[in-house]
């Protein structure tokens, strides 16, 4: 009797292991290159939505993210905690993705133009199944930062805080502000223009 029940309760672990996961993959489905959407959370969230698309949050209301940490596609370890003192854009990318690669050229040169200007670019690249295209992606466009490899989504779950401006699409683009809080988000793929106007503030703040 014992050794027929001991089974079930191994089963029973095993799906609930594997339900979180199954259930970030089906939201990143469903949210796959697609833009608009709301922030997530509920509550008093206390977000501007300029007419360009871009969600921006007050100062004395941002929230600090939460820990966005793993390996790059190089291999290295990263942790966004440490870029705190900088402006930190995060952009939410998957190589199969056809807005991504629109807007992919446009992030390399505002990276490489702002950089002097105490911004730091890191990228989350999801739903690749392997590195090998996104690593190709990389080099096609000529992105030199780095990108953490997030191919459940899990960082994109978990890293950004309950009610607050927080990825929901494929692209996306949070910008942390100075002390690490969710100071802009995007829910599109964003031009040189686009982009700018959501660091630029970030840059000049006090």
């Amino acid at each position: 009797m014992n050794s027929g029940r001991a089974p079930r309760r191994r089963s029973g672990r095993r799906l609930r292991a594997i339900l979180p996961v199954s259930v970030v993959v089906a939201a990143l489905t469903l949210s796959a290159c697609s833009g608009g959407g709301k922030s997530g959370g509920g509550g008093d969230t206390n977000f501007v939505t300029n007419t360009g698309g871009i969600s921006t949050v007050a100062k004395a209301d941002r929230k600090a993210v939460n820990e966005v940490a793993g390996e790059t596609l190089e291999g290295e370890k990263l942790d966004v905690a440490d870029l705190k003192g900088k402006v930190v854009v995060l952009n939410v990318w998957g190589s199969w993705c056809p807005p991504c690669r629109a807007e992919a050229p446009h992030f390399a040169k505002v990276a490489k133009d702002t950089e002097d200007k105490g911004v730091a670019f890191v990228g989350i690249n999801t739903r690749d199944a392997n590195k090998g295209p996104a690593l190709a992606f990389e080099k096609d466009y000529d992105v030199r930062y780095p990108s953490l490899y997030d191919p459940t989504g899990k960082l994109i779950v978990h890293g950004f805080p309950r009610g607050s401006l927080n990825p929901q699409s494929i692209p996306s683009t949070i910008v942390l502000d100075r002390d690490g809080k969710i100071a802009a988000r995007s829910l599109m793929a964003l031009d040189e223009t686009k982009l700018r106007k959501m660091i630029d503030p970030l840059i000049a703040e006090k």
